[in-house]
């Protein structure tokens, strides 16, 4: 029923923990994929995971979008793509089912929302914004309608089809994918964007429980605000794709 999509870059330390948490999930995939960027030195040659799973090895950094695209081999009706920081709480897949059930939509285990007033020609990435999910520490009982999500992506396979009716500019590989498969959804099928429950009661349920840990390191493109071929920070790229985005017609949850 469920597919799960793993990522690498420089994270090949994070893999056994992420594939023994899918291993104890209450509702467990049957089959996990992993897409792997530029390896490297750091090509699993000290882990069992190649052995156990279909793994795809390119040789080039492919960024943050591919591994959506890898997902179209998926070969079950429900996607899960994971960041590679995201360890799941045995209970993370089994909460996305549910939630479908009552509230059909792109599911994350992080979501921002967009305060009012944030006009398309004023927007910017940094105008403040709330958090649901794992990084306030549960602050969600309920599902909450959200404008994006990261760090996992729970959604029917079904649904990558609107995500590549309008594709990037190159120059924004490192970033925009939450955005962008976000506003595709709520522009061609009028899909939304929700968090599951994240209780503090029951961390099970969450979709990342060392994120705060692993998101944190010295690979991370927020914590370095790395730049990319043209010289453009990270943040700044994050700033004007957000911006785009706006002004391109995404509605955020204020507006509907």
């Amino acid at each position: 029923m469920i597919t799960v999509v793993l990522n690498g870059y420089k994270r090949g330390d994070h893999l056994n923990e992420q594939m023994e948490a899918l291993k104890n999930q209450t509702l467990p995939p049957d089959e996990i994929l992993l897409w792997y960027n530029n390896p490297g030195d750091n090509d699993l040659i000290n882990y069992d995971i190649g052995t156990e799973i279909p793994v795809a090895y390119c040789n080039y950094n492919f960024g943050v979008w591919a591994r959506f695209y890898y997902a179209f081999n998926a070969r079950n009706p429900y996607v899960c793509v994971f960041d590679d920081d995201t360890i799941p709480g045995k209970k993370w897949l089994e909460n996305c089912m549910n939630t479908m059930k009552t509230n059909e939509g792109l599911l994350g285990t992080v979501g921002l929302v967009w305060p009012k007033p944030n006009p398309p020609e004023n927007s910017s990435y940094y105008e403040p914004y709330a958090r649901f999910g794992w990084p306030d520490r549960g602050n969600n009982d309920t599902t909450v309608q959200v404008d994006l999500v990261g760090h996992s992506w729970f959604f029917k396979k079904e649904w990558l089809s609107h995500m590549v009716r309008e594709l990037p500019d190159p120059k924004y590989n490192t970033c925009g994918e939450d955005m962008h498969f976000s506003y595709m959804l709520q522009k061609y099928a009028n899909i939304p964007t929700f968090v599951p429950p994240h209780p503090i009661s029951d961390k099970e349920l969450w979709g990342s429980l060392k994120g705060g840990t692993y998101g944190g390191d010295a690979n991370s493109l927020w914590e370095t605000n790395q730049v990319n071929v043209e010289g453009t920070p990270f943040k700044s790229l994050m700033n004007q794709y957000f911006r785009e985005q706006r002004m391109k017609g995404w509605k955020l949850v204020y507006e509907k």
